[in-house]
């Protein structure tokens, strides 16, 4: 199985690149996985939310194969423990062959993407920075993909 994170807008925080690319490089020893920017929007600041969302959505959708999974990083997502994501994550491996997880932009997702997913997670209850979100997600999957190979990373 390959795996996917497309995110809206690059990561600015030189610290937060850092970890996330190392957990990208972690990972990487696990599995295929990518990460594919999809550029802010230009002249945003004249546009509504809605507008915002469709053209984000628009983008998003450009880079989606039909036979992927799409699984939305979203606040009304299903809640994880850890070792539930890597129990989740081994069954995926088993029956899918592209999973694409994506972050949307500071307005969330269009009607056109939530229709096109597969499923929603949330990583927490509390809202994080869409740039702090993408460094717990790679934590989280490298995580999840040690506790697969019984690795010490991950303690009960």
């Amino acid at each position: 199985m390959k795996a996917e994170l497309i995110v809206v807008g690059k990561t600015v925080n030189k610290h937060f690149i850092a970890v996330i690319e190392d957990y990208v490089a972690r990972i990487s020893h696990y599995m295929p996985f990518s990460i594919t920017v999809i550029p802010d929007l230009k002249n945003n600041k004249s546009m509504s939310e809605e507008q915002q969302k469709k053209l984000e959505g628009e983008s998003i959708l450009k880079f989606l194969q039909p036979s992927d999974t799409v699984i939305l990083l979203d606040e009304h997502g299903k809640e994880f423990r850890s070792i539930e994501f890597a129990q989740w994550l081994q069954k995926q491996q088993n029956t899918v062959r592209r999973l694409v997880f994506v972050i949307g932009g500071p307005y969330g997702f269009s009607p056109a993407v939530y229709q096109r997913a597969n499923g929603k997670v949330s990583l927490s209850k509390m809202t994080f920075s869409h740039q702090m979100v993408r460094m717990v997600f790679t934590e989280q999957l490298y995580r999840a993909c040690t506790i697969i190979k019984g690795e010490p990373y991950h303690h009960e």
